[in-house]
């Protein structure tokens, strides 16, 4: 079992930054491909970014690519979500997920692979 805990959202105005912190229980943090998804209400949770086990792949959708960057420090079982040029549009709960994988490629990563999920972090961005 493993527990995910978010953290770093809030309020910040167009063209701002955050970074969302998600920290994971358990001793086998590194067997887990992780990503983040966002969703807002009354629609489909989003797809926003996955990296690899070890941090050597990532992956991103065309709305956040070259704005957001993922990242993962295994020796703390953390995973980062560090947005910049952030955008009215980007204002969603944002969610920390895992899978648990061996395999380097995240470029396929989407929800129904997801073992576990976070409680979500509120990103609001002001215009």
């Amino acid at each position: 079992q493993v527990q995910l805990v978010e953290s770093g959202g809030g309020l910040v105005q167009a063209g701002g930054s955050l970074r969302l912190s998600c920290a994971a229980s358990g001793r086998t943090f590194s067997s887990y491909a992780m990503g983040w998804f966002r969703q807002v209400p009354g629609k489909e949770r989003e797809f926003v970014a996955a990296i690899n086990w070890s941090g050597s792949n990532t992956y991103y959708p065309d709305s956040v690519k070259g704005r957001f960057t993922i990242s993962r420090d295994n020796a703390k079982n953390t995973v980062y979500l560090q947005m910049n040029s952030l955008k009215p549009e980007d204002t969603a709960v944002y969610y920390c997920a895992a899978t648990r994988t061996s395999s380097s490629v995240v470029s396929a990563y989407r929800g129904d692979l997801v073992d576990y999920w976070g409680q979500g972090t509120q990103v609001t961005v002001s215009s």
